[in-house]
């Protein structure tokens, strides 16, 4: 199975596509679509969608994970980021892929096995699980990267539990 995994964002989408199989983690590519602040919202959501599509037609993808929005206490970042992952659902839905959304704190279990772990720690986990030589930057891709690793094991839980039905 190829997971992508976003981590959305306006001026940076993280992403990051491996393959799982058999328990193991395979890494494809990884990576960010960027935006510059001088580019208006609809310029910039535009390039958000070309380079997402672009993405599905490179790869064989077969399901995405995205991380949820993480609202704190800016408004306006919110409904922009709200923005840019309406765009990137779109293209998901458009390219008929099954996409599942998951919490920071769901990410983070997922990946490190504690629901509040600390950026290093699932940088560190990130690394490990991909046998990669550094941790990739910037910090939005190593998010993508785990939001894919959080969808594959909770993707195969679901799949052993269905045997079981």
């Amino acid at each position: 199975m190829i997971i992508l995994g976003i981590d959305p964002g306006l001026a940076i989408i993280g992403y990051g596509l491996v393959e799982y199989k058999n328990n193991r983690f395979r890494t494809i590519d990884y990576g960010a679509i960027t935006t510059p602040a001088g580019m208006s919202t609809v310029e910039r959501l535009e390039r958000i969608y070309k380079g997402m599509n672009q993405l599905f037609h490179m790869y064989d993808i077969d399901e995405v994970g995205i991380e949820e929005l993480f609202f704190n206490k800016n408004v306006k970042t919110a409904i922009t980021v709200a923005q840019a992952r309406g765009v990137i659902l779109l293209s998901c839905q458009h390219h008929a892929k099954p996409t599942y959304e998951y919490t920071p704190l769901q990410v983070k279990q997922g990946v490190c096995g504690y629901g509040r772990a600390d950026k290093p720690q699932v940088q560190k986990m990130v690394t490990s699980f991909l046998n990669l030589k550094e941790v990739p930057k910037p910090d939005d891709v190593a998010d993508a990267l785990a939001v894919a690793i959080c969808h594959a094991h909770s993707n195969r839980l679901g799949k052993e539990l269905s045997k079981f039905e």
